[in-house]
């Protein structure tokens, strides 16, 4: 069975990604403050200012990080969609 080499580069995204998205896991302090759960969220009224309890001020400052990267997962798998659907086989011509 031989390789492609374009397959190399792929698996090697792959490894560091998986890699990275542990490390992030592993390193997250996954406590549960009682408190702060008990809190609702605020939402924004208009002309008013963001509070800290705020759904803009949650997702956007404590789990921005995380979007970005669930972002570039995504935009990847997009890319990688296109890729595959746009490839010939030239192996199966017979």
């Amino acid at each position: 069975m031989k390789i492609k080499k374009a397959v190399i580069p792929g698996v090697a995204l792959a490894v560091a990604l998986v890699l990275v998205f542990s490390v992030a896991a592993v390193s997250d302090d996954w406590a549960i403050d009682k408190d702060a759960e008990m809190e609702k969220w605020e939402f924004q009224p208009e002309g008013g200012t963001l509070s800290d309890n705020s759904v803009n001020h949650i997702l956007f400052e404590e789990y921005g990080p995380i979007l970005l990267m669930l972002a570039l997962l995504m935009f990847g798998s997009i890319i990688g969609g296109v890729y595959i659907s746009k490839e010939d086989d030239e192996d199966d011509s017979g």
